[in-house]
C-alpha cells in the first residue's frame, strides 16, 4: 500500500502590525504600478515610442523582481500555486522584513 499524501499548503501570513501592512501593501503598490507610471512619465518627458519602449522594459525588470521575491520566501512546496502581488508582498515581508513582529 502506498503511503502518497498531500501536504497541506501554509496559508499566506498575516501581519500584525501597521508597519508591516503598510510595507506590504507599498510592495504591492510598487508591483502593480511601476511599469504604468514609469511609461506614463517617459510618454510625458519624451515620446511616446520611448514610454512604450519603458512600458516593455519595466514589465520585464518588474517580473523578475517579482520572481525574486516569490522564490526566496515561498515555500519550495507551494511555488506550483499562483500568487498575485498582494500574496508575494504579503510573503516577503512577513519572511525577510520583519520576521521578529508576526510571531
Amino acid at each position: 500500500m502506498k503511503n502518497d499524501y498531500i501536504n497541506l499548503i501554509e496559508p499566506t501570513p498575516v501581519l500584525h502590525t501597521k508597519k508591516c501592512q503598510l510595507i506590504a501593501l507599498l510592495m504591492k503598490f510598487l508591483l502593480q504600478f511601476t511599469p504604468i507610471v514609469t511609461a506614463l512619465t517617459a510618454w510625458y518627458l519624451y515620446d511616446y515610442f520611448i514610454a512604450g519602449a519603458t512600458l516593455l522594459i519595466m514589465f520585464v525588470v518588474v517580473g523578475i523582481i517579482r520572481a525574486k521575491m516569490r522564490n526566496s520566501v515561498i515555500p519550495p512546496s507551494q511555488r506550483e500555486y499562483h500568487y498575485n502581488d498582494e500574496g508575494i508582498a504579503k510573503w516577503f515581508t512577513a519572511k525577510e522584513i520583519c520576521p521578529k513582529n508576526d510571531e
